[in-house]
């Protein structure tokens, strides 16, 4: 197997992995604000969570969909043609969540404020499940030809697997949320999400352990099961952790079961990107689907030089803005709506 291909199949690993720990809070948290906020302060309280970091969290996204692009060209034209119409709800859903940060803000009535919520709401769940249908897709595989066109109508691609995956990611993000509010506020967000980790964290990862078992049980490797048993290790620790109020070890054992579980999926799918449901011999692998080593080098080089100052910067903005948030830091002219 070719070093540079591997190499860029681990790194979209990566930073899909990345986007599903840190955009996945923001996601839940976003849900969160009609799934359980009660007043204005408090839907301040998880919005001001959030501010300074989700729009960095987001390029995550972007740069694995771009990598993906440049890197496997094949395997993105294969994929995203495939899956045009969940890939564009989860472009519309993540530009309404966007839009709603934005204008919540400027706006000057409740009723105007609880649109923009419903918003918010609405465009982190649907992204959360038309991300985790895709990327499920992607693991069990597409009804794709020997030329990579999928066979089939527009929702060919709606299966039980597209299902499991959405409600994969939208279980993490709403435990991710949970866990990310009760490491970061005061008060009430902070007691309920200590509550509903200690109650119902298994419920809110069940699909997602559906999903990777389901997938190593197809693609059986030595990693990838050890990897399975120590994501589960990492879910019990988080919610012992959850039960004994040790917020962030909650945090971390969450973080490690996601990592754990996206490495033991892409370890089993490899060497293939992308597997076809019609014939293994469609199968698009890494090596077939891959850009020249041209491209890849020139690619490595520009990673191995911007990464680091990006996660350096992401790193200080969270170190920044670390201090836990309380509906008493919510200045009343923010709380009051006038009249």
């Amino acid at each position: 197997m070719e070093f540079l291909p591997t190499l860029w199949f681990i790194l979209i690993a990566v930073l899909w992995t990345g986007y599903l720990v840190l955009d996945g809070f923001d996601l839940g948290v976003g849900m969160l604000l009609k799934g359980w906020a009660k007043n204005e302060s408090q839907r301040r309280v998880l919005l001001n969570t959030i501010g300074p970091v989700w729009d960095g969290n987001e390029v995550w996204l972007i740069t694995a969909a771009g990598a993906t692009f440049a890197a496997f060209p094949h395997w993105y034209a294969s994929m995203f043609a495939g899956l045009y119409i969940p890939l564009t709800i989860a472009l519309l859903a993540l530009i309404l969540r966007a839009v709603s940060i934005e204008y919540r803000g400027k706006s000057h009535s409740q009723r105007a404020r609880n649109i923009w919520d419903w918003c918010m709401a609405g465009g982190s769940f649907f992204a959360a499940f038309a991300i985790g249908a895709m990327l499920a897709l992607t693991s069990t595989g597409l009804p794709l030809n020997e030329y990579g066109d999928r066979i089939g109508g527009p929702f060919s691609w709606l299966n039980g697997w597209a299902v499991i995956g959405g409600l994969s990611v939208v279980g993490i993000s709403l435990a991710m949320g949970w866990a990310f509010l009760s490491l970061k506020t005061l008060g009430a967000p902070r007691e309920a999400g200590n509550y509903h980790l200690r109650r119902y964290l298994p419920i809110y990862l069940a699909p997602a352990a559906i999903w990777v078992i389901g997938v190593v049980l197809r693609y059986p490797k030595i990693a990838s099961v050890s990897m399975v048993v120590l994501a589960v290790i990492g879910m019990i620790i988080s919610w012992f952790a959850s039960r004994q109020r040790k917020e962030g070890l909650t945090f971390i054992g969450m973080a490690i079961f996601v990592v754990l579980g996206v490495g033991a999926i892409f370890t089993s799918l490899f060497p293939n990107v992308l597997p076809s449901t019609i014939d293994a011999a469609y199968n698009l692998t890494v090596t077939s689907s891959s850009s020249s080593d041209y491209t890849l080098t020139i690619m490595a080089i520009v990673t191995a030089i911007f990464l680091p100052i990006v996660l350096a910067y992401s790193v200080w903005s969270y170190w920044t803005f670390r201090k836990r948030l309380g509906e008493q830091h919510i200045p009343e002219s923010a709380v009051v709506t006038p009249v």
